[in-house]
């Protein structure tokens, strides 16, 4: 199912998901795309040339700016976040009052509107440091308080509390989304992946956290797209919970590493690195879920999705070279 002359608004839209979402809806529906600033991922598109999309500059905890940006509004996809695990590291207390007063603020501007579809963007960090295998009944895993890794999943694990209170109250057509490990091209921010290959395309060093011995399932960015496109259309997405991913496409960071290596056709190496904050051990979903409501299954395996990844940023090398060397 496609949507269709709708007008949608994306928190977050300039970033590396909201832009591909974006680029996927333009062509249909008018677009309001809402975020802090208007670069990253989105300078490699050509949205913010078309006359059907507006970018709106704004925080998602002004409610003021948020309202505007709501106006005649038919779909609100939620995908703004302070992420990044060195961001989240370095701002425990912004990244918890943004992940979840923001939502608070836009939810709260929402109970009263009809609205087609509000999908909120959650973690698949709310199941904890280990994860094999994770359904939506999965026990979500609260971490220590002495660890500011956790305050990203606590704060969207509240959010995703708060959405189902807005649906069960209010009627909200609430859907929430849990990404696991999504990768490919336009990604401007900090991420495993994005280090590795452009490491690989500069025959520089590829730096594994630990032993490289974390397991994680990859996700190509179309794939996880074709999901979230069909609970924007899917009567039977509303009032549920979906982990998306691509249980398929698991393998260590370290077999990451080496792959990426081995499809660059780099002279790389792999050195170890010591990291002194808590990471994830094994992050692996089951999609069932989606694949009985959603008919979604992702379709790119792990070495095409690293190719096309790799045959992009070579493309745009000079903008990203010597991004994450040594020093």
């Amino acid at each position: 199912m496609t949507v269709k002359g709708k007008k949608i608004l994306i928190t977050g839209g300039t970033g590396f998901i909201g832009a591909a979402t974006a680029e996927r809806l333009a062509d249909d529906n008018d677009l309001v795309l809402y975020d802090l600033k208007p670069g990253g991922p989105i300078e490699y598109t050509d949205l913010m040339s078309r006359p059907n999309v507006e970018f709106v500059q704004g925080d998602i905890c002004d409610a003021v700016a948020m309202e505007a940006a709501l106006e005649g509004v038919d779909i609100v996809i939620h995908a703004a976040a302070v992420v990044g695990v060195h961001n989240v590291l370095n701002q425990p207390r912004i990244t918890i009052e943004t992940n979840f007063i923001g939502t608070q603020v836009l939810l709260s501007l929402l109970k009263d509107r009809k609205l087609d579809r509000f999908v909120y963007f959650s973690t698949s960090e709310v199941f904890g440091g280990a994860s094999f295998r994770a359904d939506e009944a999965h026990h979500a895993t609260i971490g220590t308080i002495q660890e500011a890794r956790w305050s990203y999943s606590i704060a969207k694990l509240a959010g995703e509390h708060l959405c189902y209170a807005y649906y069960r109250e209010f009627g909200l057509p609430v859907v929430i989304v849990r990404p696991f490990n999504v990768f490919g091209p336009k990604r401007t921010g900090d991420h495993a992946m994005l280090r590795f290959v452009l490491g690989a395309l500069q025959d520089q060093p590829l730096e594994v956290h630990g032993d490289g011995s974390q397991v994680r399932a990859w996700c190509y960015i179309d794939d996880f797209v074709d999901a979230l496109l069909e609970m924007l259309s899917n009567k039977d997405a509303v009032g549920e919970d979906f982990n998306i991913g691509n249980p398929m496409n698991t393998l260590t960071i370290y077999e990451l590493a080496k792959r990426t290596i081995s499809l660059a056709q780099s002279k790389s190496e792999i050195i170890f690195h010591h990291i002194d904050y808590s990471d994830i051990d094994i992050r692996v979903p089951r999609t069932v879920k989606a694949r009985k409501i959603l008919n979604w299954k992702p379709k790119v395996e792990t070495d095409e999705g690293v190719l096309a990844t790799l045959s992009w940023y070579r493309d745009h090398l000079d903008a990203f070279r010597d991004r994450f060397s040594e020093g």
